[in-house]
């Protein structure tokens, strides 16, 4: 009890006592703060609420719209290249076909930005290409970042192993399938074939709205030049599906087959059209054999009579088309458009049959003869001398005859068969003498024969060539001497020079 007792009287005492200024009185909660702690918390449970919602509206609901979304994002839109179409001759002989090989492409817009230099670097040494050159196309492909350009063509089976290995160390490389031209006859009908090459910026502005894209390859000469439009085809379109570096990670699924270009059937003989070239070579080594003759250079033409068409093109030297084919090597065609390099290798790209400008020579003889039957300047039945030498003009000038062993009189046929110069000399002569007219006579029906103008051949490239004429002369040359037309000028053109 007197423990219970001392509690009291403590307790007791303590009512008395001041309070503690240490000790804060706890907050009470008034009826308006606890509502206005109810709205709070319910508005917040209520966001919680929304968020949760919206949530697993993502995951559940609309889950499969948004992953399909996603890989719709990893999809590229590639071209599927169409095969060029054959070029076959006459009797439907393939000239030139396409064979299938493999390109290293690399999309400049999915490389990193950083270990750029590194990657093409890695790049080159992979597949042996000068790593300067692949930086500047690297650099200039950075303005068109969604066309991808060709690295290589025609890569072996270990390199592109070696790719596939590494795929993830190579951003941006794509491996594709592609077609190469195939010249099957080596360097026959060079000039005529022409070749195939990557289209450059200037052509391109002329042809992009033909729906010709930067990297296409197009016909840059000759038939493959001409006839572009037809051999090249259309490219079909599809889908790969690519990871965040760019790499592929599925099959090719196509959405449009490519089609092939059409086949074309030339004029042209190839077993003449070798025939020819063979002779050509024959002739210019023939005449390295003599030091008079060091012809470096020609060409035939051979014609079907009945119909004009184009049996063979033969012009020497010629080159290889095959250089063109796939990643061109520069040193490889600096014959063909370095002025030095080709003056050194006689001009290889020069079609001579085409583009070549030589006097005619005794081919012309027969142009000179049936002017002069027409213009009734002699009649080919009359007999005119043939002799070593002849003479005209008021100087006397000396014309020599190619054949310095025959002195007798001939008629027309003779004089063709004979090619005799001083038999022409005389026709030439006596259109001079017609005064103003007669010396632009011969002209005249020269150009009914088509010279001085191109044939008009679907290949281009001909040179119209010149036909020279006293109003020519005039204009050209600045001396009155030079200016004037003298009997020397009619009587060289009777032969062709």
């Amino acid at each position: 009890m007197s423990d219970g007792g001392y509690n009291e009287r403590r307790s007791s005492s303590e009512r008395f006592l001041p309070p503690d200024p240490r000790v804060r009185e706890p907050h009470r909660l008034t009826p308006a703060l606890a509502l206005r702690v109810g709205v709070l918390g319910g508005v917040a449970l209520l966001v919680f609420a929304v968020l949760f919602l919206r949530l697993w509206s993502l995951q559940v609901l609309s889950g499969d719209e948004y992953l399909n979304a996603a890989q719709n994002n990893q999809l590229r839109l590639v071209r599927v290249e169409a095969p060029r179409g054959p070029i076959l001759d006459r009797q439907g002989r393939a000239i030139v076909s396409n064979v299938a090989g493999t390109a290293v492409r690399l999309w400049v817009g999915d490389m990193p930005k950083e270990g750029r230099q590194e990657l093409i670097e890695r790049l080159a040494r992979v597949l042996n290409v000068p790593a300067k050159a692949l930086a500047r196309e690297v650099e200039e492909g950075l303005e068109d970042p969604l066309t991808p350009i060709t690295v290589k063509t025609s890569v072996g089976e270990e390199q592109v192993n070696y790719l596939y290995e590494h795929q993830a160390e190579f951003p941006g490389v794509e491996i594709a399938q592609i077609y190469l031209r195939n010249y099957e006859y080596n360097t026959l009908a060079a000039h005529i074939l022409g070749h195939v090459g990557e289209v450059s910026p200037e052509e391109l502005q002329q042809l992009r709205r033909d729906g010709y894209r930067a990297g296409d390859r197009v016909g840059k000469a000759g038939i493959e030049a001409a006839f572009d439009t037809y051999l090249r085809g259309e490219d079909g379109r599809a889908q790969i599906r690519v990871d965040s570096l760019g790499n592929q990670v599925s099959d090719i699924e196509l959405r449009r087959e490519p089609r092939a270009g059409y086949a074309l059937r030339l004029t042209l003989d190839i077993r003449l059209q070798r025939a020819a070239e063979e002779a050509l070579q024959y002739g210019i080594d023939l005449a390295h054999q003599t030091d008079n003759w060091a012809a470096d250079g020609g060409a035939i033409v051979a014609l079907d009579p009945r119909d004009g068409a184009v049996l063979a093109i033969a012009s020497a030297p010629t080159y290889k088309p095959s250089v063109y084919v796939g990643r061109v090597d520069p040193k490889k065609l600096e014959p063909l458009f370095d002025e030095e390099a080709a003056r050194r290798a006689n001009s290889p790209g020069l079609n001579r049959a085409l583009a070549g400008l030589y006097p005619p020579g005794s081919t012309w003889k027969p142009v000179t003869a049936l002017a002069g039957m027409q213009e009734h300047v002699f009649s080919a039945y009359e007999s005119l001398q043939c002799s070593p030498v002849a003479y005209y003009g008021l100087d006397r000038q000396r014309f020599q005859n190619w054949n310095p062993n025959v002195d007798r009189p001939m008629t027309l046929a003779e004089a063709l068969a004979e090619s005799c110069d001083t038999y022409f000399y005389e026709i030439g002569d006596r259109f001079y003498q017609r005064g103003k007219d007669g010396r632009t006579r011969m002209q005249q029906w020269a150009r009914r024969f088509g010279f001085g103008a191109a044939t008009g051949l679907d290949i281009g490239g001909e040179e119209e060539g010149l036909l020279p004429t006293p109003d020519w002369r005039w204009k050209t040359f600045e001396s009155d001497w030079d200016r004037a037309w003298n009997p020397g000028d009619s009587i060289q053109l009777s032969i062709g020079q």
